[in-house]
């Protein structure tokens, strides 16, 4: 669980930043997104090696530039 502890001069706008901040680097939204509709394994098989195809591009592509 994700807290944000406040001291008596803390704002609530600082608050929400620093909360949002910690809920985008712990995944939490990322895994719902991904969660809430089901994936056949053969399918999630394919997404996952296109994404592996499209870095392996984008890697050649910025190692001969360089």
């Amino acid at each position: 669980m994700i807290e944000v502890t406040l001291s008596e001069t803390d704002g609530i706008e600082w608050a929400i930043k620093v909360f949002k901040r910690k809920v985008q680097k712990s995944g939490i939204l990322r895994d719902l997104r991904q969660k809430r509709h089901y994936l056949k394994p053969s399918v999630a098989k394919q997404l996952k090696a296109a994404a592996a195809r499209r870095r392996a591009r984008t890697r050649a592509r910025k190692g001969t530039e360089r």
